[in-house]
């Protein structure tokens, strides 16, 4: 997700990526330097930005990742490092986690919003996520800078993982507080919508039924339907009882769905920090200081709205970020 001035890479990072990792990398020029939009808005810094040093011209390449939440993030970051008094290119909607990670690591991009959670299993390889938000960030962190030579801010105390989510109104009807009741249900009633991937990975469906001691008897396999993500939270309180959501996103409450607890901490923690290339945070350290007080203000309840006014009102991620932004005190209204 980053675009100028490609440095060199030492040989053990290159080793640290996973090998499917490398082998996407050809699809680099197919699927993704090409932004669905480099439009930014003309901003000027609120009293939040001002008490940060500036830019002064600073060339800094912002990307994302091609979802909502990303998206807004991305637009966020772009017009903040404007009014702050960067020079932005804006590589907005890369396509795909791993192609965002290449070009990070290529130097084509300079900062971009990532995942702890994504970083340390998908990236890095580790096997099993870590259990406490701050061990985690840290142990990504550490690791990052040591063979990548990348900064990770201050993350935000939001956690976009994965979740299971039910009507409110069943909700209520039974009980549900954690993700242990669904036994709770009839089991003609533990009926699950899930996305193909989720059904077989092991940090998904798989790993929660032996997680939570379900068995096929708990949940048969004629209980579970697959389906594209888009469809889930429509079919929610439908033809499914069940469905796999992201904790964050808006389609939540708007669909008068609820979240089940995951009190047995199964899935891993995604806590979003603003990522940074060591060389350009060296150049502005200042880069820190901001956006990690931008990111104390993004919780779960405030990006799941922020989601909400792109997947549900059909709002332009750029002005749903500017908005906030002015809100928040970041740019002049």
């Amino acid at each position: 997700m980053r675009e100028p001035a490609a440095r060199p890479r030492s040989s053990h990072a290159v080793s640290r990526r996973l090998p499917w990792l490398l082998a996407c990398a050809f699809m680099l020029a197919g699927c993704g330097l090409q932004p669905a939009s480099q439009f930014i808005p003309e901003v000027s810094a609120g009293p939040e930005l001002e008490k940060y040093p500036g830019f002064d011209g600073a060339e800094i390449t912002v990307s994302s990742k091609d979802f909502t939440e990303q998206l807004v993030l991305g637009k966020m970051t772009s017009l903040v490092l404007s009014a702050a008094g960067a020079q932005v290119t804006d590589k907005t909607n890369i396509k795909g986690s791993v192609n965002a990670r290449l070009s990070m690591l290529d130097g084509e991009v300079d900062v971009m919003w990532e995942y702890t959670g994504t970083a340390w299993i998908v990236y890095m390889g580790h096997p099993d996520p870590i259990a406490d938000p701050a061990e985690q960030f840290q142990a990504v962190a550490d690791e990052d800078l040591a063979q990548n030579q990348i900064v990770w801010t201050r993350p935000a105390p939001l956690n976009n993982s994965y979740a299971i989510a039910v009507k409110q109104a069943t909700a209520d009807k039974y009980g549900l507080v954690n993700i242990s009741d669904i036994t709770e249900l009839p089991v003609a009633e533990r009926t699950f919508c899930l996305e193909a991937e989720f059904i077989n990975r092991n940090d998904g469906f798989v790993g929660m039924k032996q997680t939570y001691g379900f068995t096929d008897a708990d949940i048969p396999p004629g209980n579970v339907q697959s389906m594209d993500t888009g469809l889930i939270y429509n079919r929610i309180g439908g033809s499914c009882t069940f469905g796999e959501v992201f904790d964050t996103d808006g389609r939540i409450p708007a669909n008068g769905l609820v979240t089940l607890t995951d009190d047995k901490h199964f899935f891993p923690i995604y806590q979003p920090a603003l990522t940074v290339r060591q060389e350009i945070y060296q150049r502005s350290p200042q880069i820190g200081e901001i956006f990690a007080d931008l990111a104390a203000r993004l919780t779960t309840d405030v990006m799941r709205g922020l989601n909400a006014q792109v997947d549900v009102d059909g709002r332009d991620p750029v002005y749903v970020a500017e908005d906030w932004l002015m809100e928040q005190g970041f740019l002049a209204s």
